[in-house]
């Protein structure tokens, strides 16, 4: 049903054509945005169940290190072995543009490169299995911050898709329809009023032919009286 409000003008016309014709346009280029952001989502979802499984592994094995090191090791004596760290890590953050996305990408930096300086303590009082906890735990951290990484791209590539998809069903199911409905009231109503206006000037048309018919009658039944008053004996 076309807008009440609506101006059936040749001027609302062709501003409606134009606007049907650049909606067309966004929406082709919005479904294939969603399509890429859905290749791309699929792809990341892929790589969290990868690292997601990783991580889980690694922190399954520091665990069940740990709890070793637990039972062998008195609490005062791990406590204090892991009072103080000599390794530091800084974490740095930057942003990649995914589709016009903005997704966070994390990168962490250790103090030095020692592998040796993950251990806070001597090795005197403590036992093989918390040295295999830490290493293990050192060896996990870099896919868990990227399990963190790909964790938050998946839900703004996920929070996006919703957006695009919305703006495609907008645009596929209300204001493009909308338009086509707006576009053919007035090219009825333009057809409308032209044979209106065509029906009207036939008309007049045909006033002026039978006017000039009377008018051209007159001037013969003028005539004969002029030549009866001229001849009255004939």
């Amino acid at each position: 049903m076309a807008s009440k409000t609506i101006n059936p003008t040749r001027m609302e016309l062709s501003r409606l054509k134009s606007r049907r014709t650049t909606a067309v346009r966004g929406h082709k280029l919005l479904k294939d945005k969603r399509d890429e952001l859905m290749r791309q989502f699929l792809e990341v979802v892929h790589r969290n169940k990868e690292l997601r499984a990783k991580v889980e592994a690694g922190l399954m094995e520091a665990h069940g290190a740990f709890t070793v090191a637990a039972s062998v090791m008195s609490q005062e004596m791990l406590e204090q072995a892991l009072s103080y760290p000599k390794q530091s890590v800084s974490l740095d953050m930057s942003f990649q543009n995914i589709m016009s996305v903005e997704v966070p990408k994390y990168n962490f930096r250790t103090q030095n490169d020692d592998p040796s300086e993950i251990f806070p303590y001597g090795f005197a009082q403590t036992s093989g299995e918390l040295d295999d906890a830490l290493e293990a735990l050192s060896g996990v951290f870099q896919d868990m911050l990227e399990l963190a990484q790909v964790e938050k791209t998946m839900q703004l590539l996920a929070s996006e898709i919703e957006k695009t998809r919305r703006r495609v069903n907008a645009l596929e199911y209300v204001m493009i329809p909308e338009m086509e409905t707006n576009i053919k009231y007035i090219s009825m109503k333009l057809d409308e009023n032209e044979r209106s206006s065509t029906s009207r000037l036939m008309k007049v048309k045909d006033m002026m032919l039978e006017e000039q018919r009377q008018k051209a009658l007159q001037k013969q039944l003028q005539r004969e009286q002029e030549w009866k008053q001229a001849h009255p004996d004939e």
